[in-house]
């Protein structure tokens, strides 16, 4: 007979490495029990658990058993029982997910108290007003969370009662005042459900675990693991722990600390404490919380072994720890850890300080940041002079610079940012029921909180600019409205820019300036601390990388700043940009051509101007490959828009014959889908001259590079082959032209000649395509169009934001290379492409070669490298590091 699932665990029987099956907070309360850190007891309730019940609708059987063995162990450590009458056992009921996901689920604290418990609980701590704030807060957070009913019932029957005593705060309200609002609590709940707050103190508990296990599939929650890609099948763990109280009085308190600013990365205790207050006071922003720092004056003793437990975590995990700590008259109790979620520049420097302090190597440095990150501090920041004045001054809790229109909900952020308008959500304090408007908008303000309040841990973990806790700002959200301390009215819609380095709030649009980042890096030289750390991490990503990073680049210009930022050649120039502008009536010369000999005069007018731009990017990147993509868009393209020419044809008096011609020609080339007409390589051999013109143009750019003695190598690229003998064709025809040069100049051009591989069946029949190819790359941008059947710019426009709000896309697959699909081609060409030609060198041009997740996909499947646009190089050459490092490791199911 099998033995029967354990459902629950005590915290002592778990440890850090269990965080699959106890979530992420019950593996971090079992570590620090093992180390002997002053954690109030408690049990876990697993994830699997979890599981059973969303699968089922019930609990699994043994769990009831299992959960009253855990509770009566807990009982007996803390010699109390819960809700007894007399000295109760109080315990908080709190979600806990592998991944962290702050705010996202459900909390119940003061689980046990009763009508009767509340005067034991009075009597036992000798503070009245304290058992019967807490029991006012199990009622308003039970009927809330457990029983449905509207959080804001609850908020405004608090509002009329603050009213009426003319005090502003909640602990302003004294005891009768606390009774009488207990009661109305309990009236909201019975008029709401049609039944009666549970005075069973069991039946609280379990009905408080069972509210924990639904919220995992709660909107809010849905809406996170949506945007942090977390897998919806994981389930929460439920940690049940023996209450302290922060809210005892003076010699009481609660407070959240980081063993480094999250914000910064700078070293030293950083966080928020609050006096006489339970944790949800600190994280909601409701109060004002006070620096860490003041602790040291209020509780010196509580202070030092604060400072001593974060050390010990610290050394432990050799990370940033996010740690929840509660002082109980005096009595100092750990709450939670984990590793504490950062800014980007924080990352950077905090792997940086840690390898630097021998506690990781430069490996684990380099697995600990990630492009995204880096990316994000490539980004502009705000050209602010000293005279500039700010709206207000908050606390400054993720960096960066963002311009947009005041909101004042999330309902409003996710409309106006869905019409294409840049929106900042301003807040009191945030909930995380604006989760949907904080990623809506681009920066989020709020009236409250710091750097531990749940607006700055999501706006952190997210990327997204936050300044908290500009107390100068009085924020009316049914108004509509802001006002300053000096009585500047903002209203909705008002632009404002929003400073989440330096914490200001400004009127208007601010203009933008350069990244200290991005210029370090075309530099390469470190300006602070920051830079110091970005550069640090990308020399050794280049050190261990396989894949190498290319650019995109069409221009000398793009070839200049692609190479300063560490690209290593470019793997796309694409000539068809080079046709625009000023050039375009030479490519109309082209098209109107009635014979032979004017389409050769008008090619012969275009081979100069090509000749110069592609000496020009060669010179640009000497001595690394220059992939250059023959013309690869339909001709159409070149010709003035269809619907305007009828219109000026047909409203003038006297038409220009060229308009007339012009139109013709447009008529006789429309096609009804022209992205799978005539284009890339068909195109190359229905124009006759049009592929001998750009491939002189290269040969004779290349030779005169040398003559100049530079190093050219130069590669050239046929779009859109579908079959091998459109490449052989093509081949033939530039392998001529490639012969004529060489006669002509003396110099050897034996360039390579490659092909795109853009649709299905060019990756199917890689492996006779390789026998005439000397490389492939990957254009996963139409490969995914012509995988998936649908058109990039109509598709992004219509239907995929509802394929990711209802879960049929994780991610867009023109963001992420879908890795079952259009991936699995990659894979056959490459695995065919190569065992038909085992020299045969493998790339990828398209959107994909930049985006991290993607990066790491190509390295698995072995291609030789990535092109991406040049402000996307520096992120690529650190995932491409990253992903060389983590090739073995067992991922993560997110």
């Amino acid at each position: 007979m099998n033995a029967p699932i354990k459902y629950v665990y005590a915290f002592g029987e778990g440890d850090r490495d269990m965080a699959a099956l106890l979530g992420g907070k019950g593996a971090g309360l079992a570590e620090m029990t093992r180390l002997g850190l002053p954690v109030p007891p408690g049990f876990t309730v697993t994830t699997e658990a979890c599981r059973t019940f969303l699968a089922s609708g019930a609990e699994p059987p043994e769990l009831e058993a299992q959960t009253a063995a855990a509770l009566a162990a807990l009982e007996d450590a803390m010699g109390r029982r819960l809700g007894a009458p007399d000295d109760p056992l109080l315990v908080s009921v709190r979600s806990g997910a592998r991944f962290s996901m702050p705010g996202m689920m459900e909390t119940i604290l003061d689980i046990g108290l009763n009508d009767d418990s509340v005067v034991g609980l009075a009597k036992s701590s000798g503070r009245e007003r304290f058992a019967w704030d807490s029991y006012r807060r199990l009622v308003q957070m039970f009927g809330h969370t457990v029983m449905g009913v509207d959080g804001d019932l609850f908020q405004d029957a608090i509002a009329a009662h603050r009213a009426k005593l003319a005090v502003t705060a909640d602990q302003d309200l004294d005891i009768e005042e606390l009774h009488v609002l207990t009661e109305e609590f309990k009236g909201i709940i019975r008029r709401e459900t049609g039944e009666e707050f549970p005075q069973d103190p069991a039946e609280q508990l379990r009905r408080a675990v069972r509210a924990v296990f639904d919220s995992w599939n709660g909107e809010r929650a849905r809406v996170y693991r949506h945007r942090e890609h977390i897998s919806e099948d994981l389930g929460t763990a439920v940690n049940v722990q023996a209450m302290v109280f922060g809210n005892l009085g003076a010699d009481s308190g609660t407070g959240v600390a980081f063993t480094r600013d999250p914000a910064t990365g700078e070293r030293g205790m950083y966080g928020d404490y609050l006096p006489d207050a339970q944790g949800e006071d600190v994280v909601s922003g409701v109060r004002d919380a006070v620096p860490l720092a003041e602790l040291k004056r209020l509780d010196a003793k509580s202070y030092l072994e604060l400072g001593d437990h974060l050390r010990t975590l610290e050394n432990h995990y050799r990370d940033l720890c996010d740690v929840e700590f509660t002082v109980e008259r005096g009595r100092l109790w750990i709450l939670q850890t984990r590793v504490g979620k950062r800014t980007a520049q924080a990352a950077f420097r905090i792997a940086r300080d840690l390898r630097e302090e021998g506690a990781i190597n430069a490996d684990e440095a380099l697995v600990r940041v990630d492009g995204a990150a880096l990316t994000r501090l490539m980004f502009p920041r705000f050209d602010v002079h000293s005279d500039d004045v700010p709206l207000a001054r908050g606390v400054p809790a993720s960096p960066g610079a963002a311009v947009g229109a005041v909101v004042f909900d999330s309902a409003t952020a996710q409309r106006r940012a869905a019409e294409g308008e840049d929106v900042v959500l301003v807040r009191r304090e945030t909930t995380p029921d604006d989760l949907p408007g904080m990623i809506a908008a681009q920066a989020v303000l709020t009236s409250r909180g710091g750097k531990t309040s749940h607006a700055a841990v999501v706006a952190r973990g997210m990327g997204k600019v936050c300044v908290c806790g500009a107390e100068s700002l009085t924020v009316d959200p049914v108004a509509r409205r802001l006002t300053t301390a000096t009585g500047t009215v903002v209203a909705e819609g008002d632009v404002v820019s929003v400073d989440g380095t330096t914490g200001t709030v400004h009127l208007g649009a601010l203009p933008l300036t350069a990244s200290e980042v991005g210029e370090a890096l075309e530099n390469a030289t470190a300006t602070s601390e920051v830079t110091a750390a970005v550069l640090d991490a990308l020399a050794h990503a280049d050190a261990v990388r396989r894949l190498e990073v290319r650019a995109n680049a069409d221009t000398p210009e793009d070839a200049v700043r692609a190479r300063a930022l560490g690209a290593q050649g470019i793997g796309l120039c694409r000539t068809e940009h080079m046709f625009l502008g000023e050039r375009r009536s030479l490519v109309e010369a082209m098209i109107l051509a009635r014979d032979d000999a004017a389409r050769a005069e008008a090619l012969s007018a275009l081979l100069p101007l090509q000749r110069a731009d592609f000496t020009g990017i060669l010179a640009a990147m000497n001595g690394l490959p220059v992939t250059i993509r023959l013309l690869d868009p339909p001709l159409h393209e070149f010709l003035p828009d269809r619907t305007e020419l009828a219109v000026r044809l047909a409203t003038v008096v006297h038409p220009d014959p060229h308009d007339r011609e012009l139109l013709a020609a447009v008529e006789r080339m429309h096609e009804q889908n022209p992205m799978l007409g005539l284009r890339g390589v068909r195109l190359a051999l229905a124009v006759p001259g049009l592929v001998a013109m750009q491939v002189r143009a290269i040969a004779e750019a290349v030779a005169e590079r040398r003559r100049d003695g530079g190093d050219p190598r130069a590669e050239i690229m046929i779009p859109l082959v579908g079959t091998v003998e459109e490449l052989r064709l093509v081949r033939a025809e530039t392998e001529r032209v490639l012969a004529e040069v060489t006669e002509e100049t003396g110099e050897d051009l034996d360039l390579p000649i490659g092909t795109m591989i853009e649709l299905p069946r060019a990756a199917l029949t890689a492996g006779r395509i390789a026998q005439v190819a000397d490389f492939f790359s990957f254009g996963t941008n139409d490969l995914t169009q012509t995988t998936w059947g649908l058109s990039r710019d109509d598709a992004e426009g219509s239907f995929v934001p509802l394929y990711l709000d209802e879960g049929v896309f994780d991610v867009s697959p023109f963001e992420t290379i879908d890795r079952e699909g259009v991936g699995r081609l990659v894979e056959i060409g490459v695995e065919a492409g190569r065992a038909a030609n085992p020299r045969l060198e493998t790339g990828v041009c398209g959107e994909h070669g930049g985006d991290p997740e993607s990066i790491h996909f190509f390295h698995q499947a072995g291609l030789d490298y990535v092109s991406c646009s040049p402000f996307r190089i520096p992120a690529a050459r650190l995932e491409a590091g990253r992903a060389t490092l983590t090739e073995t490791e067992t991922s993560d199911t997110r």
